[in-house]
């Protein structure tokens, strides 16, 4: 959920903190940042040919900033990965006594599987829609209620019921994404259903970028975790059909998309059977690799086996779509900034001494795959969750220049709001509210991986309110970043780049990590967080 900015302003204590932070090592971040965005790395793909000159070169930055090897005298933990090149046919409708609908691929859907296996058939599957294909007990809601999906193809709606809502107000929290909301959700309680197939029916606003953007991820081979099981336990078949295509085939049916979906909004609806049967098949080609996380420490001087974590995801894109002859996606500001920022912290954090309690850096792979590295750092932690005091995620720095404003993604979530008000109010800030909370950035970097299993994880970012123009210019440079050079070849190192906003919010990620690894304090998730009781639990067996 997400709360107004006095109910935030309230979890923070009245006094400022004190204490001067070592300085932002500025050159740190104009290094680390060019070297990792040239052509010489081609976009930092996971397990690329180019991976191994990324690693070697944070293992060289952290050992120069004065970190141990954080995983048992090792700089790395290896990340066990699967990719698949589907190869899949049409997704072909059937209704009895009208012709077959054969939705094409990238043209009019996505298809692929996670599960590793040479084939997959799906031969008349009945397919069902199920609205936003959410079930929340908590909330008394359940799109699958009185119907069995084991073996169907579901057709799901992206975002939450309440979407459309102007304010944070409804049981989604209303503009607000919640994770019911996210893709990786409908595909993961999908499967928990047993459908064969799960389909999420593409639109623009509410999924927060265009069909575009979702067949180049798709289009292409897939990066996955691997996995003993194969993930047989997924659905078979998991992908996206654009809104005309969903209208298609609900037509075919006899039935009206758009009056469904707006039945979809409301409590208590139940599952539709189409009436309808769905067949596709696709060929797999399967090629297992490993990727590696780094992992740097400072060993803490009083509570050694107490842990503050920074992360920020070292990988991009690698090679991709030409722009004007240019087909490297560097990743300048995503994510070789953060990178820089997490060794500039390591920097900070050794000249500052040793703090209390120890101090973990760790750069984690293939966030653009759809977290991987984090997820699976996260369910095989080098240093326990339940001894992980809670930390900062760095993804993306601010290099427009200094602003008025602090804005925290998913705020009202934990204790370290607390935080995050105190030293923003130290170095002179306000605190913003997400002014795009329906993409739900939340769950889109490397901090809820840790986030889901109950350690508290910041993500806070620079506001728009740039002292130099204010939020209008501060909200055009953000929509020029996403529309010119977001995951595009554009987003290459520039030497006239203003790193005093990068100043700003890396002197107040070392005053919150500083804090919370010189004190004593276990900041948890609020009370109503669906996170409390996970971390409650893995606190108690620590």
């Amino acid at each position: 959920m997400l709360v107004s900015l006095a109910l935030l302003a309230s979890t923070s204590a009245l006094a400022a903190p004190s204490g001067k932070a070592p300085t932002v090592p500025v050159q740190t971040l104009k290094d680390v940042t060019r070297i990792l965005s040239s052509d010489a790395y081609a976009g930092r793909a996971p397990t690329s040919p180019e991976e191994a000159k990324t690693i070697a070169y944070i293992v060289a930055r952290m050992k120069a900033a004065g970190l141990k090897p954080g995983n048992k005298g090792s700089w790395t933990q290896d990340v066990p990965m699967a990719e698949v090149s589907a190869n899949p046919t049409p997704l072909t409708f059937t209704v009895d006594g009208k012709p077959p609908l054969a939705l094409a691929y990238k043209t009019d859907m996505v298809i692929g599987t996670s599960r590793l296996v040479p084939n997959v058939d799906i031969k008349n599957s009945e397919v069902v829609f199920v609205g936003y294909g959410i079930t929340a007990p908590e909330l008394g809601w359940n799109d699958y209620a009185g119907l069995d999906v084991k073996g169907k193809t579901v057709v799901i709606l992206i975002n939450d019921p309440d979407w459309e809502t102007k304010t944070l107000d409804g049981p989604f929290g209303g503009r607000a994404m919640t994770y019911y909301g996210r893709w990786t959700y409908k595909y993961e309680e999908a499967a928990r259903q047993g459908a064969a197939a799960a389909i999420i029916v593409h639109d623009t606003e509410p999924a927060a970028y265009g069909f575009g953007v979702v067949v180049s991820s798709w289009a292409k081979p897939r990066l996955g975790l691997d996995a003993k099981d194969n993930h047989m336990s997924d659905s078979a078949a998991i992908g996206w059909m654009t809104l005309d295509g969903a209208r298609r085939v609900f037509a075919q049916a006899g039935q009206d998309f758009d009056l469904l979906r707006t039945a979809a909004k409301a409590k208590g609806f139940a599952p539709v059977p189409l009436g309808s049967t769905m067949s596709m098949s696709m060929t797999n080609g399967i090629k297992r690799q490993m990727s590696k996380n780094v992992v740097g420490i400072l060993p803490g001087k009083v509570r050694p086996n107490e842990y503050v974590l920074y992360s920020a995801h070292w990988d991009h894109l690698g090679r991709c779509l030409p722009v004007k002859g240019d087909g490297i996606c560097n990743g300048a500001v995503d994510n070789a900034s953060g990178t820089a920022g997490l060794i500039a912290m390591a920097e900070m954090q050794a000249k500052a001494g040793p703090a209390a309690r120890s101090q973990i850096f760790l750069a984690v792979t293939a966030e653009e795959s759809g977290l991987l590295g984090s997820d699976y750092y996260a369910k095989n932690p080098v240093y326990p969750l339940g001894r992980t005091v809670g930390g900062v995620n760095m993804d993306g720095l601010n290099v427009v220049g200094p602003v008025r404003d602090v804005k925290v993604v998913g705020p009202g979530l934990s204790e370290l709001d607390g935080y995050v008000t105190r030293w923003a109010k130290a170095g002179g800030r306000t605190i913003s509210l997400d002014t795009d909370p329906e993409k739900g950035y939340y769950f889109r970097s490397d901090h809820f991986s840790l986030a889901k299993l109950g350690v508290p994880m910041l993500y806070a970012e620079s506001g728009e309110d740039l002292v130099n123009g204010g939020t209008a210019a501060g909200r055009a440079a953000a929509e020029d970043y996403t529309t010119n050079r977001y995951h595009k070849p554009q987003d290459e190192y520039r030497a006239d780049w203003n790193w005093g906003g990068a100043v700003q919010d890396l002197t107040m990620y070392y005053g919150i990590g500083r804090e919370l690894a010189d004190g004593k304090a276990w900041p948890n998730w609020v009370a109503t967080s669906q996170y409390r009781a996970i971390r409650d639990k893995s606190r108690a067996g620590k």
